[in-house]
C-alpha cells in the first residue's frame, strides 16, 4: 500500500525549472540516457537547484547513470527537502521508512511525509495515510488515514484510491460498503494499478458491490497478472477454468478494448 514513485514518475512530478540544462536533463532521462541527465543536473544541484538535487537522489537510489549509492541518494534528497522540495521530502520519508541509506525510523519518515503532504505531494499524502492506518511512526488513526487517502484519491492517486477501496471493503473506519470499494478500485484499476485490478476482479467474481460477472472478473485478473501481480495470476487461472465459450469470447473482447485504450493513452502523452 505504500507508494514509492518510480524514476520517471518522480521526474515528471517535480516542477520544471526554467534552466535549459534542467530541461535537457529531463529529456535525457526520458530517453534512458541517465549519464547525460546526471551531467546536466550535477552543476545545477551544486548551485542549489532543489529539483536537480532531488533527481540526482533518484539516480543514486536507482543506480541509473551512476553506481547505486543510497547514502548519496539520502544526501541529495536531504539537501532538496530542507529547501522545501515536496518530492524530495517524500523520497526522504521513504528512505527513513524503509531504512535505505539511513537507520530505519518511522517517526522521521512520518515527519517528512507530513511536510510533503501538506505541500500537496500526492505520494506523501498516501504514505502518511498508510502510516496512520498501520500506527507506524504516528498514532494509529483510521480517520486520519481516510482523510489523507481521500485527499490523494480525489486528485487521482491510484495508490490512495486502492487503499481507500480496501477500507470500504473491510469496513475499517467507515461503514462496510462494497459498492464504494468497487468504485475506488475501478478508478485505480483504470490507471493500471495491479493490486486494484485484482481487487476489482474479486468483487466481480463474488458479486459484492457489483453484479456477479465471471468474464469481467477474469478480464481484470488477466490484466493484473500481466503487470506481475501473483494474486491476479492465481485468480485468472482459477476463473479461466470456469468460463463458458461465450465468456471466453467476452474476455478476449474486453482485453482488446483495454489494449486499445492503453495505446490511446500512450499516444496522448
Amino acid at each position: 500500500m505504500r507508494s514509492r514513485p518510480l524514476l520517471l514518475a518522480v521526474l515528471m512530478a517535480v516542477s520544471l525549472a526554467s534552466h535549459a540544462d534542467f530541461r535537457d536533463g529531463m529529456q535525457a532521462a526520458r530517453r534512458g540516457d541517465y549519464v547525460s541527465a546526471y551531467n546536466e543536473w550535477l552543476p545545477l544541484a551544486n548551485r542549489g537547484n532543489s529539483d536537480a538535487q532531488n533527481n540526482l537522489g533518484v539516480l543514486y537510489e536507482r543506480g541509473q547513470g551512476v553506481p547505486r549509492d543510497l547514502a548519496a541518494a539520502v544526501d541529495w534528497y536531504r539537501k532538496a527537502a530542507e529547501q522545501g522540495n515536496a518530492s524530495a521530502q517524500n523520497n526522504l520519508g521513504v528512505c527513513y521508512e524503509r531504512g535505505l541509506g539511513v537507520a530505519q525510523d518511522p517517526r522521521e519518515a512520518a515527519r517528512w511525509y507530513l511536510l510533503a503532504a501538506n505541500r500537496g505531494e500526492l505520494n506523501a499524502q498516501n504514505n502518511i495515510g498508510v502510516l496512520h492506518e498501520r500506527g507506524q511512526g504516528v498514532a494509529q488513526d483510521l480517520q486520519q488515514a481516510l482523510s489523507w487517502y481521500r485527499r490523494a484519491a480525489g486528485r487521482g492517486s491510484p495508490q490512495a484510491q486502492n487503499n481507500l477501496g480496501v477500507l470500504y471493503e473491510r469496513g475499517a473506519g467507515v461503514p462496510q460498503d462494497a459498492a464504494s470499494a468497487a468504485r475506488w478500485y475501478r478508478a485505480a484499476a483504470e490507471q493500471g494499478h495491479a493490486t486494484a485490478q485484482n481487487n476489482l476482479g474479486v468483487l466481480y467474481a463474488s458479486g459484492r458491490g457489483l453484479p456477479q460477472d465471471l468474464a469481467q472478473a477474469n478480464f481484470w485478473f488477466t490484466v493484473s497478472a500481466s503487470r506481475g501481480n501473483q494474486n491476479g495470476a492465481q485468480n485468472r487461472d482459477s476463473t479461466a477454468r470456469r468460463l463458458t465459450d461465450a465468456q471466453r469470447a467476452q474476455v478476449e473482447k474486453l482485453l482488446a478494448e483495454w489494449q486499445a485504450r492503453q495505446a490511446g493513452r500512450q499516444a496522448a502523452r
